[in-house]
């Protein structure tokens, strides 16, 4: 009883945990108080100088360098008197974190006095070593130049004493070297064709906002027990363990009673949320136990996705505080629901009018018709590349693994918006005669009336139609939304300014403006027509229709190769969203990534097996050889009928503790093979094809040998204490 797995238990056991101290009053007296938002600019920055700085949040407008030394003046004073002693440019490289470096309010004089100072010079820009983040070969140790750059789009916050800037990170050519450049690139871009189809239907619509709202999945456990399994400190999730007799198949713990104890923590964590300006709104328990999800109003893009990532943090951090561990993998555990993050996301017009929103007239659902379609389109023409953009090492654990969509692109759009598409393909002939314009247009402006009943949803679908937004399913939890959102927004620009182009070209030719939009619609709906699924994504037939579709279902690092079709990189090219020099070092990045951390997952895996599994397997073999030499000193004569079931036992772990050994070996002697290969693509190719199996294979024996073990000696937390209910 005094391994580490018993010790773990015993400190669970025996240990006090914290409540949260909450402060006092509604919600709406601290919500954002730590965020340098549009009510703190008006208190701490002139009129003219406010002005300026909402015309570039709204505009783009560029702020000069005088602007700026003002704005940084008003932003210091409100965060020194917030306590803030440190500043620093918060940026997202390509590595699934986040970056900063914290620099002091001083500046020395003399070396006899020093005093706060932070210019615009400091605000704007700052100089971190490009070479030192990820750049799929873009900079070099000796090329180390990069610049981050801040993004007045976001709000500056604190966190820790600490004055955080939301910036761009690019590269001294300037290549982007993150994420928020390209989702900014997009989000431009998608504004400037939403517009221009808007201007079929309201002419005062000037500027289109993509909003999104990010659904986050995790798992909490303790504390001791996180520290007593190194797969889950080295690799974020167990690489081994046996099912638990109960874990989810009860069903009982989705939208469950909330353990007391993670009700705390998520008390905690939501305060500093809400202080920090995230507008989180829901809490409940997953299917999966010990499995959570939390949800925020939908915000502009590029603000959700800076919170989403914050939040993240801020979880961790709390959960520190509660002696928990959240867990972001997307399969922490084997044999129940991973985890995902679901994008919701839509756009929005300076009218307020939501454009995936049935409308209330004829005329405002033909624009929401035109809008959905051209989403339909973007899914079927680009599924592949939006696909590849959700493809990791953990969400190849995920993917179609019985609670979440399959890794092939479908788009589930509801009963009564399949009726509507069919009806107008159907319906709509070369030329609409009075009654047909007449029908149509009636049918189409009843959809309000119906929508929110008929609207089912499908939790197969990677891509669903939820009523007035589309949600992507597919995202791991881990994931960056931009990554999603990058290739979702680029794939619609190309489709709004197809459908643009198409009607202009009809209304060129004579035709009016109402049947040129309602052809194009149809047309758009033809196009796409294969990649509308309402049935059961996870069966058999539907693979098998997809393929017959020409619907792909790839492996991660086929799926990484999207990135370098000419196709697409004429597309990210043609809208100025990402160049094929950017686009070649993140194919670089993702294959990177993958092979690291299979290369991780491998060695620790060998690394329990050997020094964890095979020497607790010999330890019990001894206590059990040394049973049956018993029995034969006493029942010399029957000792083989007596210890029939300790013989059996003993073979087993012997086979068992041997082969897992032989397997452990063999799979080093495939890495050192594998390492040889110099081509890092091909090398993630490999380790795809050669020792993700292996991993399995080792699983596989040492959860079975878990079965046959001594449960006193086994050295690991098992999945019944490391999902048994936090209370």
């Amino acid at each position: 009883m005094d391994s580490l797995r018993f010790k773990a238990l015993e400190t669970m056991a025996s240990r006090s945990y914290p409540k949260p101290v909450l402060k006092d009053g509604k919600v709406s007296s601290y919500f954002g108080c730590d965020v340098f938002g549009k009510n703190q600019m008006k208190e701490y920055l002139s009129s003219e100088v406010y002005k300026k700085v909402m015309a570039a949040i709204n505009d783009g407008t560029p702020i000069d360098r005088t602007i700026a030394d003002q704005v940084a003046e008003g932003m210091k004073i409100w965060a020194i008197e917030k306590g803030a002693t440190h500043y620093t440019h918060w940026f997202q490289p390509l590595n699934e974190s986040t970056a900063e470096k914290h620099d002091a309010f001083l500046d020395p004089h003399l070396g006899e006095q020093s005093f706060e100072k932070f210019s615009g010079n400091m605000l704007a820009q700052q100089e971190p070593d490009a070479s030192s983040f990820p750049s799929g070969g873009l900079r070099n140790t000796f090329e180390a130049r990069g610049y981050s750059a801040w993004d007045p789009s976001s709000p500056a916050f604190i966190t820790d004493k600490t004055l955080c800037i939301p910036s761009i990170f690019v590269a001294y050519t300037g290549e982007a070297l993150d994420f928020k450049t390209p989702i900014l690139r997009a989000m431009n871009a998608v504004d400037k064709a939403a517009v221009d189809v808007c201007q079929f239907f309201d002419k005062d619509v000037t500027k289109v906002v993509t909003t999104l709202g990010c659904e986050q999945e995790y798992f909490l456990v303790d504390e001791a027990l996180y520290n007593a399994r190194p797969d889950l400190i080295q690799t974020g999730r167990t690489l081994m363990g046996h099912t638990a007799a109960k874990d989810q198949q009860l069903e009982d713990h989705y939208w469950g009673a909330i353990p007391e104890r993670v009700e705390d923590f998520m008390k905690d964590f939501e305060e500093e949320c809400f202080r920090l300006g995230i507008p989180l709104m829901t809490r409940h328990n997953e299917v999966a136990p010990n499995q959570f999800e939390c949800a925020p109003l939908f915000e502009e893009c590029n603000v959700a996705i800076d919170h989403n990532i914050l939040l993240m943090s801020i979880m961790r951090k709390v959960a520190n505080r509660h002696h928990l561990k959240v867990l972001f993998h997307e399969k922490p555990f084997a044999g129940v629901n991973g985890s995902g993050k679901h994008c919701n996301w839509s756009l929005a017009t300076n009218t307020g009018v939501n454009l995936l929103a049935p409308g209330k007239n004829p005329k405002t659902n033909t624009q929401f018709l035109a809008f959905f379609v051209c989403v339909l389109k973007a899914c079927h023409d680009r599924g592949s590349l939006m696909m590849a953009s959700v493809a990791s090492a953990g969400n190849a654990c995920r993917l179609g693994g019985n609670e979440a969509p399959p890794a092939i692109l479908s788009v589930f759009a509801g009963a009564t918006m399949n009726e509507m598409l069919d009806s107008i393909e159907k319906r709509l002939s070369k030329k609409l005669t009075t009654d047909q314009k007449t029908a149509l247009k009636l049918h189409i402006g009843k959809i309000p009336e119906i929508m929110q009943d008929n609207t089912d949803r499908n939790r197969t679908s990677p891509f669903a139609f939820t009523g007035n937004r589309f949600e992507f399913r597919a995202p791991g939890s881990s994931t960056n939304c931009a990554l999603p959102m990058i290739a979702i927004l680029t794939a619609v620009t190309e489709t709004l300014t197809e459908f643009k182009q198409a009607v202009d070209r009809l209304i060129e030719k004579g035709e009016k403006k109402d049947e040129a939009i309602f052809k194009v619609i149809r047309q758009f709906i033809v196009a796409s027509k294969k990649v509308r699924f309402e049935g059961n994504g996870y069966s058999e037939e539907w693979l098998r229709e997809a393929g017959d579709r020409g619907l792909r279902s790839m492996k991660m690092t086929e799926a990484f190769g999207e990135y370098l079709t000419e196709d697409n990189i004429k597309v990210f090219e043609k809208y100025h969203v990402l160049n094929r020099v950017e686009l070649q070092a993140r194919y670089e990045i993702k294959n990177e990534t993958y092979l690291k951390k299979v290369q991780i997952e491998s060695r620790v895996v060998e690394d329990i097996a050997k020094n964890h599994i095979v020497p607790t397997a010999i330890k019990y073999q001894n206590l059990l050889i040394e049973n049956i030499k018993g029995l034969k000193e006493i029942f010399p004569d029957r000792y083989q009928q007596l210890a029939k079931n300790e013989l059996e036992v003993l073979e087993n772990i012997s086979m068992l503790s041997g082969e897992i050994y032989e397997s452990s070996l063999a799979m080093t002697d495939v890495r050192r093979r594998l390492n040889k290969i110099e081509d890092i693509v091909e090398r993630a190719k490999s380790y795809e094809a050669e020792v993700v199996p292996m991993i399995d294979l080792i699983r596989g024996k040492i959860d079975r040998l878990e079965m046959v073990v001594d449960d006193e000696f086994w050295p690991l937390i098992k999945y019944r204490e490391l999902l048994a209910t936090l209370s």
